[in-house]
C-alpha cells in the first residue's frame, strides 16, 4: 500500500522491532506461564517441546523481554512523563468510550491513558523480574518461604499484565490508524491532529 509522503513518522524501524520483540516474548511467556498455572493448561507445554523445555525456556525468554523492555523504557520514558494535561485527559476519558470527544485536552506524543499503561507495565515487569529471579531455582537457592511468596507475586503481576495488554490490544484496534503506526511507522496528519494535537504541532510546526 502506497503511503502519502506527507504522513508523519511515528516510530523508527528500531522502535518497531523493539516493540514486536516485546510482543512476541510476552505471548510466549503468557503461554508457558499459563501451562504452569493449572493442570488443564499443561498441554500448552507442547508448543515448547514438553514440560522440561518449557521450564528451561520460560525464564530465558523472560530475560529477553526484560532487556527489550528496558531499551524501550529508556527510549520513551521522557515522552511518558505525566503532566497536568494528562490528568485532565484521564478525567474526561470516559467520554471517549461513548463517542464524545468534545472538550478533550490536546495531547503530546502519548495521551494520559497510554502513559498510565507505560508505567503500569514497567512496574509489573519489575515485580515479575525480581520475583522470577527468586523462583529460578536453577541459579538461586533461596528459602522456601521466600520462593513461595515470590511465586504468588509473580502470578499476580502476570495476571495484571495480561489484563493490561488485552486492553492495550483492544484500544489499538478500536482507535483506527493506531496499529498502522507500529507496522509501517507512520500515521496520517489527520490522525495525529485528532489524537495527539500537541505532537502534531511539534512535528509540523502547526502547518496543515
Amino acid at each position: 500500500m502506497t503511503r502519502n509522503p506527507q504522513d508523519l513518522k511515528r516510530y523508527t524501524p528500531r522502535e518497531r522491532v523493539n516493540h514486536w520483540t516485546i510482543a512476541v516474548c510476552f505471548i510466549l511467556l503468557t503461554l508457558s506461564g499459563l501451562s504452569f498455572f493449572h493442570p488443564s493448561m499443561w498441554p500448552l507445554t507442547d508448543i515448547f517441546g514438553g514440560g522440561v523445555w518449557t521450564r528451561i525456556l520460560h525464564p530465558y525468554i523472560g530475560l529477553v523481554l526484560t532487556v527489550a523492555f528496558a531499551l524501550f523504557f529508556l527510549r520513551l520514558r521522557k515522552h511518558n512523563e505525566m503532566k497536568p494535561i494528562d490528568w485532565e485527559w484521564m478525567k474526561k476519558a470516559k467520554g471517549l468510550m461513548t463517542g464524545d470527544a468534545h472538550g478533550m485536552p490536546a495531547q503530546e506524543r502519548y495521551n494520559g491513558g497510554q502513559k498510565i499503561l507505560f508505567w503500569s507495565l514497567s512496574a509489573c515487569l519489575l515485580v515479575m523480574l525480581l520475583s522470577g529471579i527468586c523462583i529460578w531455582r536453577a541459579w538461586f537457592n533461596l528459602p522456601v518461604v521466600l520462593v513461595r511468596l515470590a511465586a504468588v507475586l509473580h502470578a499476580a503481576a502476570g495476571a495484571v499484565m495480561i489484563g493490561i495488554v488485552i486492553g492495550h490490544i483492544y484500544l489499538s484496534i478500536w482507535t483506527k490508524g493506531t496499529i498502522r503506526a507500529m507496522v509501517s511507522g507512520t500515521v496520517t496528519r489527520a490522525w495525529a491532529k485528532q489524537h495527539h494535537a500537541l505532537w502534531y504541532e511539534t512535528m509540523t510546526g502547526g502547518r496543515p
